[in-house]
This record gives structure tokens, C-alpha cells and sequence, in this order.
């Protein structure tokens, strides 16, 4: 499947790295726990060899390698289980996440086959899908969440406009903010779950102004929010500071006084394994070395987001 796996592990002893490669592909899994496997179990792998969406925050949004098939999907998540050394029936939560690279929707023959392995394989495990929100047929991904009733569904928002949206993620066959807004309620209405957004909050888009936006277009009796400290894409910068931490936690403030359920987002191991989310310095390093099989993405030689002021 894979010719080599390799394990980083963090001075934070709740978060390893997996890096996966082989002649024609890259992928990167990250595995945490909280406070033990027992406890509490999540795996985000990948679902592509780089991405075509170009993200600005994320170290996979210059190249894309190619789409993951299923099988190389379950074989990220089955590695970081053997490498929790814990059975998943001892595990009283384990969460899959489709999360580390690639977008996951833009997959459709991986992600369905990985969907339906995973949930043979563990049952009971919470299968997260996080996507921007492509502009496709959402009807094959409603089925399938209809017939397992642990996917779930969460859309990358990271700002409150579509003008500052189509800055910061420039793929652009992609929904606008309300339409999202109305895909995930339908989605909500088919499956009979609550879907998420995720909002990386920095200093240019924690203002109450970006709140209220947020609430007209998301009903909080229908979603769920995650607040994301923004984690910086290129290793040797700072990836943690209290400045993000705090912008994190006040916008988190300010949703919760709009009556969302709201959690707070600060994954461990930023900054020395690129724990958190698009820190994929390893995937990185494998574009450099093969140039011959990483193609630029829509994002290729646009500006990149370093800090929450950017």
C-alpha cells in the first residue's frame, strides 16, 4: 500500500504523526488522544496526495498529487490504530476524521468505499467529513449518511464574507456562504443531525460584526460551531502564542452569546510536529523532492496566510 511509514512523535505526549509515502503519493495521519486512547481516541487522515484547492493557510495548498483510493484512506486510520496499541471496543470514543489533507467530497469513489470499510471495521467510531464545500451533487454523500448513522458533516467557513473567502480558499467551483448555510440545513432535514462549521478566528475577523454575519446565515438550532486557533503552514514559525489563543477563545465568546454550542479547537503538537491543522511540513518537503509528480494547485503563487493579522 504504502512503502514507508514513518512516526513523529511530539513533546506533547497526546499527539504523533504518521507520514506515509510511496513512489507516487504522500500522506500524513495525525493521531491524539485525550487523556488516554481509553478515554478518548481521534485519527485525522488524508484523502488526497496534496489538494486542487488551494487553500492559503494550508501546507498542502501549492500542490496536488492525486486522489487517495479507499483502501490507502483505511490503511492511514488502521496505522495510527496500531500505533494506539488500544482495541477499539476499550476506546469509549473514537472520532475518524477526514480532515488532514485533500478535499474530502472531491473524492467521491475513495470516500465512499473508505466511508463503508471504516464503519465494518469500527462501528461505533465517529466519521467526520470537514470540507469546503465544493460545488457538486451532494445526494451520494446524504445517502451514505443516511445508511451509517455516525458520519457527520462539518464545513470549513474561516470568514464571515465570501469576498474574504475567495481570498483565503481561491478554488473557485466552490458554494458561496449561503449556500452552505442551505446545503447543510438540508443535509440536517435528510439525516436528522446536526452539521458544524469551523472558523479559524484571527484578528482581522473576530469582530462582532463577523458574529452577526455568521448568525444571519447559520441557524443555531441547527448547527454546531468550532472555533479553530489558526496554526501557521510553514514549519520554524511560531504556530502557538497566546494572541491566537485569546482570539480563539473571544469569538468563541461572542458566538456562544448567540446560542451556539460552540468548542474551541486548539490541537496539540503545532510546534514541533505540525500537529494542527494544514501544517503539513512533511508533505512539504516530499512536493520539493518530487516536482515531477506534484502538480500546482489553483492557490500555486498566490499569498499565503502566516499570521491572524493577514
Amino acid at each position: 500500500m504504502f512503502d514507508k511509514i514513518e512516526t513523529i512523535e511530539s513533546a506533547e505526549t497526546s499527539v504523533k504523526k504518521l507520514v506515509f509515502t510511496r513512489s507516487d503519493a504522500v500522506a500524513e495521519a495525525v493521531l491524539y488522544k485525550y487523556p488516554t486512547y481509553e478515554n478518548r481516541t481521534v485519527i485525522c487522515c488524508s484523502t488526497m496526495s496534496g489538494c486542487p484547492v488551494g487553500c492559503r493557510f494550508c501546507g498542502a495548498g501549492d500542490y496536488f498529487v492525486r486522489a487517495l483510493s479507499g483502501p490507502e484512506i483505511c490503511y492511514q486510520v488502521a496505522a495510527a490504530m496500531r500505533e494506539a496499541g488500544v482495541k477499539a471496543a476499550r476506546m469509549k470514543r473514537l472520532q475518524i476524521m477526514f480532515m488532514s489533507m485533500g478535499e474530502p467530497l472531491l473524492n467521491k469513489q475513495g470516500m465512499q468505499q473508505a466511508l463503508s470499510r471504516l464503519h465494518k471495521a469500527y462501528p461505533n467510531a465517529a466519521l467526520l467529513v470537514s470540507t469546503i464545500g465544493p460545488r457538486i451533487n451532494y445526494g451520494w454523500f446524504t445517502e451514505a449518511s443516511q445508511k451509517i448513522d455516525t458520519i457527520g458533516l462539518q464545513f470549513s467557513i474561516h470568514e464571515s464574507t465570501d469576498e474574504a473567502r475567495n481570498k483565503l480558499i481561491p478554488f473557485a467551483n466552490k458554494l458561496s456562504l449561503r449556500e452552505i448555510a442551505q446545503t447543510g440545513e438540508r443535509w440536517a432535514e435528510e439525516v436528522g443531525r446536526r452539521p458544524f462549521f469551523n472558523y479559524c478566528a484571527g484578528a482581522h475577523n473576530s469582530t462582532t460584526e463577523d458574529a452577526d454575519r455568521l448568525l444571519a446565515l447559520f441557524n443555531p438550532s441547527i448547527w454546531e460551531c468550532t472555533i479553530s486557533v489558526i496554526c501557521e503552514r510553514n514549519e520554524g514559525l511560531p504556530a502557538r502564542n497566546e494572541t491566537q489563543q485569546d482570539l480563539a477563545s473571544g469569538f468563541a465568546s461572542k458566538m456562544l452569546e448567540r446560542d451556539y454550542n460552540v468548542r474551541v479547537f486548539d490541537p496539540a503538537g503545532q510546534d514541533d510536529i505540525g500537529g494542527g491543522c494544514g501544517q503539513l511540513w512533511f508533505v512539504q518537503r516530499w512536493m520539493e523532492e518530487n516536482p515531477g509528480l506534484a502538480k500546482p494547485s489553483i492557490g500555486k503563487g498566490k499569498p499565503e496566510v502566516h499570521t491572524p493579522t493577514a
